[in-house]
């Protein structure tokens, strides 16, 4: 066996970054951008008003209560186009450009209609509070300026980032094309949900799950089928991955007579890599190359499908997707009970937040941590990790703790 930190040395080493294409930003969400971003327009174009109100040369307001007549009006998507004199206002609006001669906003709470001394409305204001210049203006070039960098390449875009880009005026982006990562299944003790289930079958819940990271992860999850226990079923079936980035089998990585993964693509040109980690659970995982394309074996179980996942399958989607691929973000809980020492087997442990202590989450484990059980692991808070012949700890002792909530850094 080796170990986790190796195996994923090694399954790295043999990514390489798919292509790229150029897409609209409406499809750039969640994809790698592959290009500096730069700005293709100034924001905001020209001075504008951050609020609602008067144009005013600051100036004319140094004392209030004072009187300016009101000569027009300029509103977002428009504008006034001639010149304002000592004694004058523009009538303006939230996003309107300030007209020639103004430079600063009375807001509107800061006026009254027409003139105090003979109580003239039409076409006056009275301005109740002075200005200064600059006063509610946003500024020509307070965001960014033509020719800016905005987005610097190889991160994948946020919706923040769509915004950005939008604002920039870049309608499209040269991007990491979705990686593909074909999905198949082995086993004649599956069906599908909803399928007729027979006395000896169980249902396939593996492939949902992992087909589930692949796509939270922005890439195209190809459900290749559950291949039968036998030579044919099995080589005709991985056939489907041909046009794949990446072939993740689920089962048939074991030793048993049943498990053909390895023996039967192995004739098929699959050059393995390595097998067997020194992990629990997890400890058949399979890597190798099946003819120019990565092939990550899996074991059959979904508790060890998930927790590879975690430390294998969505590293090496990062380095398809040519970025530096993620750590689990460790952090450190309170053990709630005593646990005894452990093998040679760095372990994943199912647990739940019961507390805090020390201001730290208090974790219990669940007393069963069969690799099949599906329940604990919806019903986990986190994964505790324990490394290879950790000596036993008592209750109050501080453990590794992996959030399931947010497993990796968050960006």
């Amino acid at each position: 066996m080796i170990s986790v930190s190796e195996a994923r040395a090694k399954v790295l080493k043999e990514i390489k970054p798919v292509s790229t294409e150029q897409v609209s930003i409406d499809q750039a969400h969640g994809r790698v951008l592959c290009e500096d971003i730069v700005a293709r327009r100034t924001q905001p174009p020209a001075d504008l008003s951050a609020m609602d109100g008067y144009a005013v040369q600051a100036s004319d307001v140094k004392e209030v209560p004072v009187f300016l007549k009101v000569v027009g009006e300029s509103a977002a998507g428009g504008s006034y186009d001639g010149p304002v004199q000592n004694g004058e206002c523009v009538r303006i609006f939230t996003g309107a450009p300030l007209p020639d001669g103004t430079d600063a906003i009375v807001i509107q709470e800061d006026t009254k209609p027409g003139r105090q001394e003979d109580d003239t409305q039409d076409g006056w204001v009275t301005i109740l509070e002075t200005v200064t210049s600059g006063t509610y203006v946003r500024p020509a070039g307070l965001d960014f300026r033509e020719g800016d960098s905005g987005i610097s390449k190889n991160r994948r875009l946020t919706p923040r980032d769509i915004g950005f880009m939008a604002a920039m005026n870049v309608p499209w982006a040269k991007v990491r094309r979705r990686p593909r990562i074909a999905l198949l299944s082995t086993g004649d003790e599956l069906v599908r949900p909803g399928e007729p289930v027979g006395p000896n079958q169980i249902i396939s819940s593996n492939s949902l799950l992992v087909a589930a990271i692949v796509e939270q992860m922005g890439c195209e999850a190809i459900d290749l089928g559950i291949a039968q226990d036998n030579e044919q079923s099995l080589r005709q079936m991985a056939a489907g991955a041909r046009s794949a980035d990446m072939l993740v089998t689920l089962g048939g990585a074991s030793v048993g007579d049943h498990d053909l993964v390895q023996s039967v693509l192995g004739k098929e040109g699959l050059a393995v890599d390595f097998w067997r980690i020194a992990m629990r659970p997890g400890k058949p995982l399979m890597f190798g190359d099946l003819n120019g394309t990565p092939m990550l074996g899996m074991p059959g179980n979904p508790v060890s499908s998930m927790i590879c996942s975690y430390l294998f399958l969505i590293p090496a989607i990062d380095a398809l997707n040519g970025l530096p691929p993620r750590e689990l973000a460790i952090e450190r809980a309170v053990i709630s009970h005593d646990f005894g020492k452990n093998d040679q087997r760095e372990d994943y442990l199912r647990a739940k937040v019961v507390g805090t202590e020390n201001g730290l989450p208090l974790v219990e484990l669940f007393p069963k941590q069969d690799s099949s059980m599906l329940s604990p692991l919806s019903a986990a808070d986190c994964l505790v990790r324990r490394m290879p012949f950790a000596e036993p700890i008592s209750k109050g002792s501080e453990v590794d703790y992996i959030a399931l909530s947010h497993p990796y850094p968050q960006v």
